[in-house]
């Protein structure tokens, strides 16, 4: 029996290409080869929801017959959109930022957008970060942005966009997590994960090298980290030191730690690159790693393997929190205060050992 004009299966079967067509189809020729509009290519081209599975099936059938390439310039008129999306940046961490691309840029490419990377330097005077707001979002010409920390918990940032209509996603909100889509992990629990590991080797006498201010992620490490060790010792101490999620960093707050009577047996270092600060400051001090200090780090990131002995650390999946980020952002769906929550682990390598 012949198959009906409104079955999906015959709507989505093989359609040849027709004579003579150009070498390049245009939306024009699959609206005409599926018998749809013009507005309907649009709307299933450009991933829009609400769209009906059987004139998906048609519009999908007859771009593979004709091998179509959507082209950007006619997406961005036909759906006033650019397809371009933006990446915000303030973060010291070349590892961080090198993955966190990596992955946005992976979700951009699936969905056929292009990516535009601007860094923000959120410490200056209000009036300063507004301006170079201003200026990305004017020049951008973005159709969003994703905001990476400390910039996820900057409400003059937030702000700004939501008056300018911009949509956004964020990566590792300490704050306000319903007022975007985020992603994250649970950096607390991961802080509490290193402090349980090392009362389990038997070090007593601790301490924390601490990220930047701004950065609440490096914050909830740190309270984590402090909050299990008070569940075994309320009394004990921490020793802590400023770091600023950077080698030199880490180098002086290596030193600072180093320098403490009594001096910790083991340190916990709230990003591997500070780590490997805190690594040359031991070799400094003639102190052997893991044999007189121990030493953890947070990312896993390069840096963990660049240096000796390798660096025990916390897995954190910067590069799947970039991708999760940017298909939350171009979801053309109600994404509302969608929050998704990544996994972690510790990746135990050859920096720690029992107290000497």
């Amino acid at each position: 029996m012949p198959q009906s004009p409104s079955d999906p299966a015959a709507l989505a079967g093989p359609l040849s290409r027709p004579a003579g067509a150009k070498e390049r189809a245009t939306m024009e020729d699959v609206a005409r080869l599926a018998g749809v509009s013009l507005k309907s290519v649009s709307r299933v081209v450009n991933r829009e929801p609400h769209v009906s599975d059987t004139l998906r099936a048609k519009v999908e059938a007859a771009i593979a017959a004709l091998a179509f390439v959507p082209d950007a310039a006619a997406r961005s008129l036909a759906g006033s959109r650019t397809f371009i999306v933006g990446l915000l940046f303030d973060n010291p961490s070349p590892n961080y930022t090198i993955k966190i691309q990596s992955g946005v840029y992976r979700a951009c490419v699936e969905q056929q957008y292009h990516l535009r990377i601007d860094n923000i330097a959120s410490d200056l005077p209000r009036a300063e970060v507004e301006a170079q707001l201003d200026a990305i979002v004017r020049n951008s010409r973005c159709d969003g942005f994703i905001l990476t920390p400390p910039l996820t918990d900057n409400v003059q940032v937030l702000a700004f966009l939501e008056r300018r209509g911009v949509r956004y996603a964020r990566i590792a909100p300490n704050s306000e997590l319903g007022r975007s889509p985020c992603v994250a992990i649970d950096d607390a629990a991961a802080g509490a994960l290193v402090a349980r590991h090392l009362w389990a080797l038997g070090h007593r006498r601790l301490g924390v090298v601490t990220g930047p201010p701004l950065h609440r992620a490096g914050d909830r490490r740190r309270t984590g980290f402090l909050a299990a060790i008070r569940q075994f010792d309320p009394d004990l101490v921490v020793a802590e030191a400023d770091g600023l999620f950077s080698f030199e960093s880490g180098i002086a707050a290596g030193m600072d730690l180093l320098a403490r009577d009594p001096r910790p047996t083991a340190i916990f270092a709230t990003n591997d690159d500070s780590a490997a600060g805190v690594m040359v400051a031991c070799a400094r001090a003639g102190l052997r790693v893991p044999h007189d200090i121990s030493l953890c780090g947070f990312d896993d990131s390069w840096v963990a393997k660049s240096v000796w002995p390798y660096l025990t650390t916390i897995y954190q999946p910067i590069e799947e929190m970039g991708y999760a980020a940017a298909s939350l952002l171009l979801d053309r769906g109600e994404t509302g205060d969608r929050q998704v929550m990544l996994d972690f682990h510790l990746v135990e390598r050859d920096s720690l050992a029992p107290p000497p």
